[in-house]
């Protein structure tokens, strides 16, 4: 890199890797700024008497140009999504083998779980979101009012880290492995303004409010729906083994007569319902992933 193409700043440094990592995914630009970021800013302040350039000239040397480290980034980028994620599942080319075969993609059940978990999740989102606009609103005229929003948005900030592993994990979307800052620059007051002002902030906010009447959604029709699926098909079972002799229950019908011929279509509707099941969490669980991504990840 010659003296001319050097960053002066640390910004510069960090405007020239957005622009290196155009076209990349949103999470990996927002690794790579934080942790560029945290090794220039670790160098500067171990070397107080040295201004930006200089040290921006020595460290190319070591940490790398933008160019470079951005490359670095996509390499890693394709290593570790080879070794963390397990291979898909063969391609189905039979309407059946497609239908069937959702059982077989272990992001299905990732969704299922994710889709009982929303519930829980829903409420403490929502619950901390609404609590802390509230008392950030009404502590703002206090003198304690401005450290209390930092310190609200920083919580917001790392809930959003959680539940963008949470995300990435169950759902297969990726999601930030690095937490969202802002900025590191200006003063004390510079630095409230800019939190405020960025829209990640109210994005990530929005998100946790949406999520309690997501989570009720998501947790009624996933429990509704295996409910039903599996009373069919457990309810078919015990009442075609109860025509054909093979269990007594004494003293009880156990369906009306006119059901009776009707009894052994419960069992494949059941198990047709369950794997319509797993389709719908599959395609919920990527709808929401995709949700995830556009509102806790910067753009």
């Amino acid at each position: 890199m010659t003296p001319l193409q050097t960053p002066r700043t640390i910004p510069e440094y960090l405007d020239r890797l957005r622009a290196a990592l155009a076209g990349a995914d949103p999470a990996l630009v927002q690794d790579a700024l934080y942790d560029a970021e945290e090794y220039l800013r670790a160098e500067l302040a171990e070397n107080p008497g040295t201004d930006e350039a200089t040290m921006l000239a020595t460290v190319a040397t070591s940490y790398g140009a933008p160019d470079e480290v951005a490359d670095i980034y996509r390499v890693q980028e394709t290593t570790v999504t080879k070794a963390m994620r397990s291979p898909p599942p063969a391609p189905r080319k039979s309407w059946l083998g497609r239908f069937f075969g959702v059982a077989l993609d272990p992001h299905t059940y990732g969704s299922l779980f994710y889709m009982l978990l929303a519930l829980p999740l829903g409420i403490l989102y929502f619950t901390w979101a609404v609590t802390g606009v509230s008392l950030s609103a009404g502590l703002l005229v206090l003198i304690i009012g401005v450290p209390f929003i930092v310190l609200f948005i920083g919580t917001v900030y790392a809930l959003s880290l959680v539940e963008g592993r949470l995300v990435e994990t169950l759902l297969g979307e990726r999601m930030p492995r690095r937490p969202h800052v802002p900025t590191r620059q200006g003063g004390f007051l510079e630095r409230v303004k800019e939190i405020v002002a960025e829209p990640r902030t109210w994005s990530t906010l929005l998100y946790m409010v949406l999520m309690l009447p997501l989570g009720i959604v998501y947790f009624t029709a996933i429990v509704t729906l295996l409910s039903i699926s599996f009373g069919f098909t457990f309810g078919g079972v015990v009442t075609v083994l109860w025509q054909l002799g093979f269990v007594w229950v004494d003293g009880m019908t156990l369906q009306p007569d006119w059901l009776a011929p009707f009894a052994w279509l419960l069992v494949p509707l059941g198990i047709a319902l369950f794997f319509g099941t797993l389709h719908l969490a599959r395609a919920i669980g990527h709808m929401h992933g995709t949700l995830a991504k556009h509102m806790l990840v910067r753009g």
